[in-house]
């Protein structure tokens, strides 16, 4: 039994390179003999430092071939590190894939776990044997998931015929069953629409705020990251671009914030007016932009470099009268695509290197 720490998954310089066969045309067009093949290696994952305490939420986010994947199968014992150190709930993964079978509990979206001609309900029952659940325990929680994810309106029904929503409510109460610490999701709301989200999303928080599961995600649905997870890794071709607070993206990347203001009618009638009758502020301050609004609303586009938020309103509302404010932030997916696109991340850590 490994010993309870304060963390829950703890990785150093962890890496993934395959070999694999290269492509190229033998005799008469063919492929190369396989018996002779030319090998080439491809790093999947490159020196990856992961630290997650006990009972935290973090998004694990990429495009298609970060190495995502490679990563979640690493720290489940699938694959055994090409180089680096791991640790998972107190277990090395790859050694002692067993034991920690017991303490973990994995959702994929496109994936089930259940048996898929059979009731759902005999899929929980059976994972109690897999799992060796006590009887008592696993009719506790089975009741506990029933009541939290409304289960008992198809849990007579094959998992064949669920829909989509039904059954990731199903997968995410066999994932629990017996009581994992952490829970691995990947894309668990893929395909889902707003009400089947918003009511997984809702399961999510409460597991973590009343049981204390600790909750890996890796997804591309930024909604489910800015709802579900307070920090973020962002990782492309192996390596950690990222590491920190959502709000850490947003200060470093967001660009611009806009400050909508709802003007009182009289002062608003007093305004010059520009193109398509828009209502004009003059003499903004610097890094300050007006951009197009509703009537009769303003919106002003500002920079983090520019005024402070309550500097503006301060600004404005001394020179008209203001009926309410309010601020909109940045779309978190447009700015990660930017950082995707630009390479931004590892120009930083390129310039950082060149600098030292």
């Amino acid at each position: 039994m490994a010993a309870k720490t304060t963390t829950m998954i703890e990785t150093h310089d962890l890496s993934k390179a395959f070999r694999i066969a290269k492509r190229r045309p033998g005799l008469f067009g063919g492929m190369r003999s396989i018996v002779d093949p030319e090998m080439r290696t491809v790093s999947a994952v490159r020196d990856l430092n992961i630290l997650v305490e006990r009972g935290e939420m973090i998004g694990l986010i990429g495009p298609n071939g970060a190495g995502k994947s490679t990563t979640i199968k690493m720290l489940t014992g699938v694959l055994v590190p090409s180089s680096g150190k791991v640790t998972v709930a107190g277990f090395d993964p790859h050694r002692q894939r067993r034991a920690l079978a017991s303490h973990i509990g994995v959702v994929f979206g496109q994936k089930t776990q259940l048996w898929w001609d059979l009731p759902l309900i005999d899929s929980l029952l059976l994972l109690r044997h897999l799992y060796h659940v006590p009887a008592e325990r696993h009719a506790e929680n089975l009741a506990h998931m029933r009541a939290m994810l409304d289960l008992d309106e198809f849990i007579h029904t094959p998992v064949r015929q669920l829909s989509l929503g039904q059954r990731m409510r199903g997968d995410l109460a066999a994932a629990l069953l017996h009581d994992p610490e952490l829970l691995y999701l990947d894309e668990p709301t893929i395909g889902l629409d707003v009400v089947a989200k918003a009511r997984i999303r809702e399961f999510l928080l409460e597991i973590n705020r009343t049981r204390g599961v600790t909750v890996l995600l890796t997804t591309h649905d930024m909604d489910d990251v800015e709802a579900l997870c307070p920090r973020m890794m962002i990782v492309d071709h192996g390596r950690k671009l990222f590491d920190g607070p959502v709000t850490g993206i947003r200060e470093r990347f967001g660009g611009e914030r806009t400050l909508i203001a709802q003007i009182d009618p009289a002062d608003l009638a007093t305004l010059p007016r520009g193109g398509e009758n828009q209502p004009i502020i003059e003499g903004l301050p610097a890094g300050v932009r007006q951009v197009p609004a509703e009537s009769p609303q303003v919106a002003l586009a500002f920079t983090r470099d520019a005024l402070p938020a309550h500097e503006l309103v301060a600004w404005l509302g001394a020179r008209i009268r203001l009926r309410d404010v309010t601020f909109e932030e940045p779309d978190i997916e447009d700015m990660i695509r930017h950082i995707y696109e630009d390479g931004l991340l590892l120009k930083e850590e390129e310039e950082a290197v060149s600098v030292g």
